[in-house]
């Protein structure tokens, strides 16, 4: 069978291009379809051994069946809409809004709101930062996202989580990711936050490109 596999941050860069084409036997598994790339694609190799896989916008394990015609992408380790004052956005073409967020989460049972901001600083790696560039597996991250968001709130009655994430080129001091979560208590809220936050970091698949002003680059994860 006939696979497109996607490429994200630096597995786009190192092939320069967004995905690569694949024969597979049918009822490959996941494990084979890596053993395959890593052949066809040396320069990957050394890095397949801590992406994940994800078909049809869910991670997968290395024996998961794959279907033809399944979209298959691989993730790389990784950090992290709709109208109004929507939950779980992504936005490229305007800063966050923090009032947005609050507004996700505020209800009248809602005794504390507490607030992550992640915003971009002017040193890394021992490098002053020009800027730095998110990308996102867009579509997946949105459910990861809501996945999470949800995930938290089952966990504790009453509360209310809430994520907005900047795409594309960011400056100095600007947000990249705000999170959001209420509760009837502070301690609630403050704990639902903190989950929030580290579980994107871990599962949402959005890469950030660091790019110093003496020219160094590199991609790392995320917010």
């Amino acid at each position: 069978m006939h696979l497109r596999v996607l490429l994200f941050a630096g597995l786009r860069e190192r092939l320069r291009r967004d995905s690569v084409d694949l024969e597979l036997p049918v009822g490959a598994r996941v494990r084979d379809l890596l053993a395959t790339l890593a052949r066809e694609q040396p320069d990957l190799s050394a890095s397949l051994s801590v992406c994940r896989v994800a078909v049809d916008q869910e991670f997968v394990a290395a024996d998961h069946v794959i279907g033809e015609g399944s979209e298959v992408a691989i993730i790389p380790p990784v950090s992290g809409g709709h109208d109004g004052p929507a939950a779980y956005q992504l936005i490229k073409d305007r800063p966050l809004a923090l009032a947005d967020v609050v507004a996700a989460v505020a209800h009248a049972g809602a005794g504390g709101i507490d607030i992550f901001v992640g915003n971009v600083r002017d040193k890394s790696r021992g490098h002053d930062i020009a800027r730095l560039e998110y990308e996102a597996y867009e579509p997946m991250a949105l459910r990861v996202m809501q996945q999470i968001g949800a995930a938290v709130e089952a966990e504790t009655p009453g509360v209310r989580v809430a994520i907005h994430h900047r795409l594309g080129v960011l400056q100095i001091g600007d947000s990249a990711v705000i999170v959001a979560a209420s509760a009837p208590h502070r301690a609630e809220a403050f704990a639902a936050c903190r989950a929030a936050i580290e579980r994107l970091k871990q599962d949402v698949p959005i890469w950030k490109r660091e790019v110093a002003t003496d020219g160094h680059a590199w991609v790392v994860q995320g917010p």
